[in-house]
C-alpha cells in the first residue's frame, strides 16, 4: 500500500503579504502559519500610499476579522472545507539558532526560527517557507528547510509571452491582394484563427504589407502608417502601436520594449491626437524611490518632491511639443491644456480609489506595478475610457517582482486574445545610432 502524503503547512514571509494580501486563500486545503516577526513587519508598512501599505492594511483587517476571539497561537480554520487552517508562530527557540548561525540578530533570522520551532513542533507534516526574498531562501535550504518562491500570481512560460505580432513569408500576389482589397482571410496567411487584434507583417519576394486581425470582418485588415501629433512612426512596430492606440475600439492596449524603443512617446502623442474625444489625459508612474529614500525626504512642496520622478514624462511631452514652432496652434494647446488641467501628470499613487470616465490614462513603467495593482487601475475605468500601460518587463526596480510576476507581463499573458485589447512588443531602439549600438554592444 501507498504511503500518504505528508500534508503541508506554508509559512508566509513578509514579503509575501506586501506583494498579496491575500496569498493565504492560495494554498488550497494546506495550512497556513505566519511568524510573529511577520506581524511585527507588516505593522511597519501599514502607513503610506504605495501598493505595498495598502496590503499590509488589508492584510491587517483580514487577520484582524478571522482571528475574533480566537487565539491566534491556535489554528484557526479560514474557510470551511475549501481551506486549510491559519495560526500565528510566536515561538522562536528553535534548537538550531539562524542567528548563531549566520553571526548576527535580524528580523530574517528569527522568521527561519519560527519556521525550524514549528518542523519540530509538526514532525509529521512537510513545512514549507514561501518567500519571495531569494537570499531568504537560499538561507533557508542552507538550514534544510524547503523554501519557495510565492507563484501564484505569476506566468509560467515567459520565454513564449505573447508578442502581438508574428511575420510571415508569402507571395507577392498575397501582397498586391492586401493593397487592392485592404484585407485578406486570415487562412490565406495561417490555418490556425489569429488572436484578436494581432499584427501581422507579410513580407513578399519584392515588397512587403501589415496588416492586423480584426475579429468582427474575420480577417487580416491593412495596417496603414499614420502620424500622431507631429510624430510619425519610424518601423514596422512602431506603426501598429500607434495603430494600436488610435483604433477606438481598443479600450486597453499594452507596449512593451527597451529603452528607447518609443513607448512613451508613441502613448503620448496617440493620445494628444485623440484628445477631442476625451476630457483629459492622465500621465502617471509608479514613484519608485532611489536608495530606499521615500519621496518624503525629498525637499520642497509636493510638485517639487515628484517632479524628479515625472521627468521622463516631461521629457517625452517636450520633444513633441518641438515638432512645431512656438507660435503655432499645436504648441499652445498643449500649454493650454496642461494650465486647464486638460492633461495632468501625476504620481500614480494620486490615481488610486477614483473612478476614470471619459479619461486617456497613460502609465507609464508599469513593469514596477503588482498584477494587484494593474487590476485596480483597469477596474477603475468607467465610460469611455482608454487605458496604455508601457514598460520593460526585463528592467524592474521595484523589490519582489520579476519578469514573471510583474503586473505588465500578467496583463500581456492574461489578456492576449480579449475583443478590447491590443498589444505590441517594441525591439527595434529608435532613440539614436549611439544608443542602439550601447543597447547591442555593452
Amino acid at each position: 500500500m501507498a504511503k500518504s502524503k505528508k500534508k503541508k503547512i506554508y509559512v508566509l514571509d513578509t514579503s509575501v503579504l506586501l506583494y498579496d494580501s491575500e496569498a493565504v486563500k492560495n494554498f488550497q486545503k494546506n495550512d497556513i502559519a505566519i511568524p510573529i516577526t511577520v506581524l511585527e513587519e507588516i505593522d511597519t508598512f501599514k502607513k503610506g500610499n504605495d501598493v505595498i501599505n495598502l496590503h499590509a492594511r488589508e492584510f491587517s483587517r483580514y487577520l484582524d476579522k478571522i482571528s475574533d476571539k480566537n487565539l491566534l497561537q491556535k489554528w484557526i480554520p479560514l474557510n470551511g472545507k475549501t481551506h486549510g487552517k491559519l495560526r500565528v508562530i510566536s515561538n522562536e527557540n528553535s534548537e538550531l539558532d539562524a542567528s548563531k548561525v549566520f553571526g548576527n540578530e535580524k528580523n530574517d533570522h528569527r522568521i527561519l526560527n519560527s519556521v525550524l520551532k514549528l518542523m519540530e513542533e509538526e514532525p509529521n507534516k512537510k513545512v514549507i517557507l514561501v518567500s519571495k526574498d531569494i537570499n531568504l531562501r537560499i538561507k533557508a535550504r542552507s538550514l534544510n528547510i524547503d523554501a519557495e518562491d510565492y507563484e501564484t500570481i505569476q506566468i509560467k512560460d515567459l520565454d513564449h509571452l505573447y508578442q502581438g505580432k508574428k511575420e510571415v513569408n508569402c507571395d507577392d500576389a498575397i501582397i498586391d491582394k492586401m493593397y487592392e482589397e485592404g484585407k485578406l482571410p486570415y487562412t490565406d496567411l495561417q490555418d490556425e484563427k489569429p488572436n484578436n487584434n494581432q499584427f501581422f507583417i507579410l513580407k513578399g519576394q519584392s515588397g512587403s504589407a501589415l496588416g492586423y486581425f480584426k475579429k468582427e470582418s474575420d480577417a487580416v485588415e491593412l495596417v496603414h502608417k499614420r502620424t500622431a501629433y507631429g510624430v510619425t512612426p519610424r518601423n514596422a512596430e512602431q506603426t501598429f502601436a500607434l495603430s494600436a492606440i488610435l483604433n477606438p475600439d481598443n479600450l486597453l492596449v499594452t507596449i512593451t520594449g527597451a529603452a528607447g524603443t518609443g513607448k512613451t512617446l508613441l502613448a503620448l502623442a496617440g493620445a494628444l491626437e485623440q484628445r477631442r474625444n476625451f476630457h483629459q489625459i492622465f500621465l502617471a508612474r509608479p514613484i519608485v524611490p532611489l536608495s530606499n529614500n521615500d519621496i518624503g525626504y525629498l525637499p520642497g512642496d509636493i510638485n517639487s518632491k515628484i517632479d524628479p520622478y515625472m521627468q521622463p514624462l516631461w521629457d517625452n511631452l517636450s520633444f513633441i511639443k518641438n515638432q512645431f514652432s512656438e507660435s503655432s496652434k499645436k504648441y499652445q494647446k498643449v500649454d493650454d491644456m496642461l494650465e486647464n488641467d486638460k492633461l495632468r501628470i501625476i504620481p500614480l499613487a494620486y490615481i488610486r480609489g477614483r473612478s476614470l470616465s471619459n479619461v486617456i490614462f497613460i502609465v507609464d513603467e508599469a513593469q514596477n506595478l503588482t498584477p494587484h495593482e494593474v487590476k485596480t487601475i483597469i477596474t477603475r475605468a468607467g465610460e469611455n475610457t482608454k487605458i496604455i500601460f508601457t514598460g520593460d518587463i526585463f528592467q524592474i526596480d521595484t523589490p519582489y517582482l520579476d519578469t514573471q510576476s510583474n503586473g505588465l507581463s500578467f496583463l500581456v499573458d492574461r489578456m492576449y486574445d480579449s475583443e478590447l485589447y491590443a498589444h505590441i512588443n517594441l525591439e527595434k531602439g529608435e532613440r539614436s545610432e549611439l544608443a542602439n549600438l550601447a543597447s547591442k554592444l555593452l
